[in-house]
């Protein structure tokens, strides 16, 4: 072996490289094509039907708990139904769209929708609102604070609707309430026996406050899910280039939390849209006019004046209102995931 053969060393051949010996064009032999990257061989396909059979049986399940009911419901909607139908004495009689015409003209029933909506949205609002400052509050507090208040957070969440509503009675109470006897110890200020309930407005943010004080405990440990996966060398970065603490939550923290905030938002509206146990519970079983929401009005309708076909009717209503919800729910995340 000459001197040269042993010094020159071997270079492995590269992706550019010669084809081998025998291999190329008039050789007769062409060499295997290289695989492309990305593509595999065999396997199921994207879209197949594993995705579908992995949903069917929660489809199943769905289909024959809310299948009969919803049927039912439609079906009601479009019918005289009463006393005399509901114990067998009168068969149902089909009226078309008589019901709708007579709940969408009448002016209650605006009435009713627009107290609903602003009821909805200010519990909304205030939900987002306070469970956002608490999640933040939560990053910057010690360990054991924060253990503390996520166990307060957990057990009022826990805590049954008929028991918050006790202690919201109370605490709101004319005679004996605890929020009377605070503000009438303020300067100039006599609050003994107000009466919190003595108008709809006011009676309805009390029941308002009900319904932010048991949701925001699950937007409020959402959120601080969230904000764990907030990188914080974006944080650094936005603060040396002189961004303070308002900037960096409007263009480093709110666009990473937003489809947490679009879905938590959807939920609230859908929630607080179908309220019904706190409205029944506090006015003892018999909701006033100036009370009324979707729910407790189409329950009103249905079992204290026995029109079960009205009832239907406003209830088909409200869960078309709750689509509308969820298309723009899904309109929304459908951007978000277009624009990652």
């Amino acid at each position: 072996m000459s001197a040269a053969e042993t010094t020159t060393p071997k270079v492995p051949p590269t992706r550019h490289s010669s084809p081998p010996p025998g291999t190329g064009p008039g050789s007769g032999v062409e060499p295997a094509p290289a695989p492309r990257p990305g593509k595999r061989r065999g396997g199921p396909r994207a879209g197949g039907a594993v995705p579908w059979a992995l949903l069917a049986p929660t489809m199943l399940v769905l289909g024959l708990v809310m299948g009969y009911p919803l049927v039912r419901l439609v079906t009601l909607s479009f019918q005289q139904f009463g006393q005399p139908q509901l114990w067998g004495f009168k068969p149902a009689e089909w009226t078309g769209l008589a019901n709708y015409t007579s709940i969408l003209g009448d002016g209650e029933f605006w009435q009713v929708v627009w107290r609903t909506v602003w009821f909805a949205g200010g519990a909304v609002v205030l939900t987002l609102v306070l469970g956002m400052l608490i999640a933040l509050l939560l990053q910057r507090v010690s360990p054991w604070v924060k253990t503390l208040v996520n166990i307060s957070l957990v057990a009022s969440w826990a805590m049954p609707v008929i028991v918050a509503v006790t202690v919201f009675k109370w605490m709101f109470d004319s005679d004996y309430g605890v929020l009377n006897w605070l503000i009438s110890k303020l300067p100039g200020v006599d609050f003994d026996g107000h009466n919190w309930f003595a108008t709809g407005p006011q009676g309805l943010t009390v029941i308002m406050l009900l319904v932010v004080w048991g949701a925001v405990p699950f937007v409020a440990i959402t959120l601080g899910a969230g904000l764990t996966q907030v990188p914080k060398e974006l944080e650094e970065a936005a603060r040396l280039d002189g961004a303070g603490p308002l900037g960096i939550f409007r263009y480093v923290t709110l666009p990473i939390l937003k489809p947490i905030i679009v879905m938590l938002t959807t939920l609230s509206v859908i929630w607080d849209m179908g309220v019904f146990p706190q409205v029944y519970l506090m006015r003892g079983g018999h909701p006033e006019p100036e009370f009324q929401l979707l729910t407790t009005y189409s329950y009103t309708k249905a079992f204290v004046v026995n029109d079960y076909g009205g009832g239907s009717a406003i209830a088909v209503i409200t869960v078309a209102l709750l689509l509308g919800v969820v298309a723009v729910y899904m309109r929304q995340m459908l951007k978000i995931g277009e624009v990652e």
